[in-house]
């Protein structure tokens, strides 16, 4: 009996695991790296990273993390269904002077789960800008 049991626990194990795997999301951006150039110290500092979710399943970002406090990610809200665009919104502080070099890492369901994309770039104070014009 106890045989039985065991057989009858696991073929129902084994069928509800192949039940869950229904597919995966994939998130694939347009671009990885999002170049500032040179701006001018205080300017906008919003840019946008664009994605699809080329995978079967629904796309969920669990969360966006920078590198620096300098730079502030937004992720989309809500599941992204297989096949649709989202964005990830990222604002670096321009008051600061200088190279623009910062990573933000992407939490999803995605097969791959962690993305790292990156923006570069060079703050310039105006009176540099306005040298070079």
């Amino acid at each position: 009996m106890k045989k039985v049991m065991m057989i009858l626990f696991i073929s129902l194990l084994t069928v509800s695991l192949n039940a869950q795997d229904t597919g995966k999301a994939e998130i694939k951006f347009k671009t990885e790296v999002v170049d500032y150039g040179e701006i001018a110290k205080g300017s906008d500092g919003v840019r946008q990273f664009e994605f699809t979710n080329t995978g079967d399943a629904p796309l969920i970002i669990s969360r966006v993390y920078s590198s620096c406090g300098c730079t502030i990610p937004k992720k989309p809200e809500g599941p992204v269904a297989p096949g649709e665009s989202g964005i990830i919104e990222v604002k670096y502080d321009t008051k600061r002077v200088g190279p623009i070099r910062k990573t933000i890492t992407v939490y999803s369901n995605a097969e791959e789960s962690t993305k790292a994309i990156k923006i570069k770039g060079t703050v310039l104070d105006k009176s540099v800008l306005e040298k070079n014009d």
